[in-house]
């Protein structure tokens, strides 16, 4: 019977075995199944690592917009022909406009086909009718309106005025006579010379002063050629400081 004798401590033993058996094959397997877990947990943050915009990365960033690339403006420089050449601006010339000349208005004469005898009337006076301008006559340096002449110069100059004292323009102004012998007939108008005023005028006798007595008279005319003054006489110096002759028309009448 010994051989067949068994106690409860052999069964235990024999238990645990087993159960340690069981145990041990039981860790094997979840070690391995942990091992492939983490290796495919691995590989897969490893593809995600390498490639966050992948399918399978449910918090894969927004894709990137490709910078916009602007082209940078090529400036092409504007060149001049080489043939072209700078052409020097040349400047006028300021050339004396010539004064227009008195023409005197002609006067109609009668046709007469027959002699008529006739007893004449005796003459009846008539009143010569007074022109409406007359004038004063100064003679001053010239300097005062030409700062830049000496005694280097002569002329006559002067202003026309209405009866209210103010300026008259376009009046027709003329000097006629000699000096020296030779012949004066000169003409102007009005404002042409505001130097001396808003109704100006002005006549350039010559380069130095002369002396002369009445040989020269100055007189008004209008559009029509028709006398608005007297004609007054002027006499000319041979002093530097009266070398401009200065009329001053006005109207009194």
């Amino acid at each position: 019977m010994e051989d067949f004798d068994y106690t409860d401590d052999a069964f235990v033993e024999e238990e645990v075995v087993e159960k340690k058996k069981l145990s041990i094959d039981m860790l094997d397997i979840f070690a391995i199944l942990l091992l492939i877990a983490t290796i495919c947990l691995g590989s897969y943050f490893l593809m995600i690592f390498f490639n966050p915009y992948t399918p399978l990365n449910p918090l894969r960033p927004n894709t990137p917009v490709p910078p916009v690339i602007v082209p940078t403006a090529t400036i092409t420089p504007l060149q001049l022909p080489t043939e072209w050449t700078a052409t020097p601006t040349i400047q006028p010339t300021i050339t004396d406009t010539p004064r227009p000349t008195f023409t005197s208005i002609p006067t109609d004469t009668p046709l007469v086909l027959y002699t008529e005898t006739f007893t004449p009337l005796p003459p009846t006076g008539t009143a010569t009718p007074e022109l409406p301008f007359e004038a004063d006559v100064q003679l001053i340096d010239a300097t005062i309106i030409h700062p830049e002449t000496n005694c280097d110069w002569l002329g006559i100059g002067g202003t026309v005025e209405d009866i209210n004292q103010s300026p008259l323009l376009g009046v027709v102004v003329r000097v006629q006579g000699t000096l020296l012998g030779e012949t004066i007939d000169l003409m102007t108008v009005s404002g042409v010379t505001q130097a001396y005023g808003k109704s100006g005028f002005e006549f350039i006798l010559g380069n130095l002063p002369i002396v002369s007595e009445n040989s020269l008279y100055i007189r008004l005319f209008d559009t029509a050629g028709l006398p608005l003054s007297d004609q007054i006489f002027l006499s000319t110096s041979a002093e530097c400081d009266k070398n401009l002759v200065l009329v001053h028309f006005r109207q009194v009448r």
